[in-house]
């Protein structure tokens, strides 16, 4: 002899959710719970009905029953490992903006090297990044460089020059002089 369904309680609320239903998947849950209780189908009928598997039908039925309704799943995400409160690097970031804002850039290690002191401790430089990007600075100025002699920096001035050349549009952006622009396109 086979089980009584349970969950009449919930019957009514079924009824009313399934009319409500904005999801194929919220009909089928309302249909999990009224089947077995409105025309005494088994799971495995209920199931077969629903086109859903038996352990998806108890389960969800289940849920239905135990919460009075659809059940809130929990989302992962947020902002569990969190160094800081939005707010808190808000204020922590405000001298940095308020100089770039004048005219100074923005040095990611500058910002890393500040942030650790902040936190006192060692952190990934990814973090000071993600802390920009959060902020809505996503375009970075590059790191200070430090040359090992004056030679090492006049090649690279001279490879960046050479780039410069190369890419006239690129210039154009950054000269407003006609004579430098006319150089280039000859």
């Amino acid at each position: 002899m086979p089980r009584t369904a349970k969950g009449i309680e919930v019957l009514d609320k079924a009824k009313q959710m399934m009319a409500k239903a904005r999801t194929a998947n919220e009909l089928r849950i309302c249909q999990a719970v009224i089947f077995p209780l409105e025309y005494g189908m088994s799971t495995i009928q209920t199931a077969a009905c629903i086109g859903r598997s038996i352990s998806w039908t108890t389960h969800n039925r289940r849920l239905f029953i135990t919460a009075a309704g659809f059940a809130e799943r929990k989302r992962p995400g947020g902002r569990k490992n969190a160094n800081m409160t939005v707010s808190e690097e808000e204020v922590f970031l405000e001298p940095f903006i308020d100089k770039a804002k004048n005219g100074g850039i923005l040095v990611v290690k500058d910002i890393h090297t500040a942030l650790e002191k902040h936190l006192d401790r060692k952190i990934a430089l990814a973090s000071a990044y993600n802390l920009l990007h959060r902020h809505g600075w996503r375009k970075l100025a590059p790191d200070n460089r430090v040359f090992s002699s004056l030679d090492a920096f006049e090649n690279h001035l001279l490879n960046e020059f050479r780039e410069l050349e190369d890419s006239p549009e690129i210039t154009k952006s950054i000269v407003s002089w006609p004579w430098i622009i006319n150089a280039l396109m000859t």
